[in-house]
Order: structure tokens, then sequence, then C-alpha cells
């Protein structure tokens, strides 16, 4: 039987965009709801990507570095100011295979639910590495959440 307090962990996994804002407030509402939560804020940088800043952009050894520093300040501007007293929250990315680094992370992290945006499923990341909302919802461990973005029809 459910009962409160059973999502302790709440992996959020964000790539920033309108609908992630939209899931945003439904961890949030998770967290509010269960003592002791914490929403765990993930992003990954998707492995094409990856190799792009490696190869063109950045041609030193810090890009994980670069990564980290854009990563927390979309965060802090983003997130940190909706995030109610009381509630914890940490933060941690990737780079790879979307669907994969966020069961990964799940697993890792033994994470009560994920938290993630449906999206539109148009944008170039989805065209380049399928919908990785899919293999997510069918090996994840946990209850997935799939939160669309108010701004969808």
């Amino acid at each position: 039987m459910p009962h409160r307090n059973i999502f302790r962990k709440i992996l959020f996994c964000t790539d920033f965009n309108t609908d992630a804002m939209t899931a945003f407030h439904y961890a949030l509402n998770i967290a509010s709801g269960n003592a002791n939560s914490e929403i765990i804020i993930f992003h990954t940088i998707p492995e094409p990507d990856a190799q792009f800043w490696k190869s063109y952009i950045y041609e030193v050894d810090d890009v994980d570095a670069k990564a980290r520093a854009d990563i927390d300040r979309k965060i802090e501007e983003s997130y940190l100011p909706a995030i109610p007293e009381g509630i914890k929250w940490s933060s941690c990315f990737a780079v790879g295979n979307v669907g994969e680094e966020i069961l990964k992370q799940a697993a890792e992290l033994e994470v009560d639910i994920i938290v993630i945006g449906r999206g539109a499923g148009s944008n170039m990341v989805n065209r380049l590495l399928g919908n990785f909302t899919e293999k997510v919802i069918r090996k994840a461990n946990c209850p997935v959440l799939v939160v669309p973005d108010e701004a969808e029809d």
C-alpha cells in the first residue's frame, strides 16, 4: 500500500528547455509532499555534443570543468530561485547517451522516482539520439513521471 515519504530521492532530469521547467515544478511538488526528500538535478551532455566540444571548441583539458561551470550557472539561474527553503537539492551531470546515463544515475543513487519532461521530440538532440524517454520508461527500476510541456497542444 503506497504511503507518504516514499519518494526520498527524486532524480529530476533536465536539458534546460521549457518542458524541463514544467517537470521541475512537479519534482518540487513531490519533494514538498515527502519529508526529508532530496531533488537531484541531473543533466546529460549528449555524446555528439561532447565530442564536438572536445574536438573543435576547446583545445584544452578542462572541457569537463567548463561544462560543469555552464551547467552550474544554468541550474543557479533556472532552478535554485524556485526551490523553497527546507527542500534539499544537489546536482550532477554526465557525458554520454542520455537514456543510458539517466538509468545509470538512477541506479547508482538508488532514486525513488525519475521526473523528466516529455519534450516535443523535434529538436536536434532527439533526432540524433532517438527518443531516450521511452528507453528510460522501459528500463528504469523505479517510477518515471513524464511531464508534457504546458505549451504543447
